[in-house]
């Protein structure tokens, strides 16, 4: 495969997924969870054994099967909802008592959206250290252009990431921005690879005249095999969390396997030819 010669596709191909997802983010943002847009906390006590399945299955009676469901010690659940009000509140526990059993409220209060901002905020910051980091490694190991082609890539991968939950209107919580720091640390890792095997490359042509896209192609090639092994064994332990994993750990799996998903097409088809266009325009100035 012409991967370099047939770059426009790939470009094209990636911003058919881009253009939407940000004209999406412009009109409807996010469908952003409790801990961003706030909401009610119940600490719950059962007298009886309970699971996290029966109390997801008690709420699903009262449509809020959604809502964060963590559990302590002694048959304790803080359960995380929308916005109640206090009768929506009494239903809660009615419906609790009847599907389970008896229970001893320990907390009620409403949840300001202090947490979900102290979290983007902290995301902000590390990926703000994280890129010029990069940039700066990735320029002593290689070169510039190698540390810029990379950094596009790894945006690439995380605006497709927020174009499709944008777009799905699927929701957005505090462990989507743990998952958008992994697939920002996971993505590089393929892309340093092969960069690494064209660089190998270039120190190996031994004709005066060097053919980039031909060496970038082989790169590519030869670093294939691992890339694709890689990505599907990831994919695999991802996707048995999506499907087993339960409803707090379901979104960010999938936002992780996206990610994944993605930085896998961009570090093969998105990253190496923006390098390459890079020094065709260094060698045509």
């Amino acid at each position: 495969m012409d991967f370099v010669g047939k770059r426009k596709i790939w470009y094209f191909l990636s911003l058919l997924v881009i253009i939407p997802g940000l004209f999406s983010l412009a009109v409807q943002g996010f469908n952003f969870g409790i801990d961003f847009a706030g909401g009610n906390l119940l600490q719950v006590k059962f007298q009886d054994e309970t699971t996290i399945e029966e109390v997801r299955t008690a709420l699903e009676k009262i449509n809020l099967q959604d809502s964060a469901i963590q559990p302590s010690e002694d048959n304790t659940f803080i359960i995380k909802t929308s916005v109640l009000d206090e009768s929506q509140q009494d239903q809660v526990v009615n419906t609790l008592e009847k599907e389970i059993g008896s229970l001893e409220i320990l907390r009620s209060e409403k949840v300001g959206p202090t947490i979900g901002k102290e979290l983007r905020n902290a995301g902000i910051l590390s990926l703000s250290i994280a890129i010029p980091l990069m940039i700066v490694y990735i320029t002593i190991r290689f070169e510039f252009k190698f540390a810029l082609a990379g950094i596009i890539a790894l945006v690439h991968d995380i605006l497709v990431t927020l174009g499709i939950f944008s777009i799905f209107q699927l929701e957005v919580d505090s462990t989507f921005i743990a998952a958008i720091l992994t697939i920002f640390g996971y993505s590089i890792n393929d892309t340093i690879v092969i960069f690494d095997r064209i660089r190998e490359n270039l120190r190996m042509q031994k004709s005066k005249k060097l053919e980039l896209i031909p060496l970038i192609n082989q790169s590519i090639k030869q670093s294939l095999t691992r890339s694709i092994n890689t990505t599907i064994s990831t994919l695999f332990v991802l996707i048995a969390l999506f499907f087993f994993g339960g409803e707090t750990t379901r979104l960010f799996a999938l936002a992780i396997i996206i990610g994944i998903a993605a930085g896998a097409y961009s570090s093969i088809f998105i990253a190496s030819p923006l390098w390459y266009e890079m020094k065709k325009t260094e060698a045509n100035s």
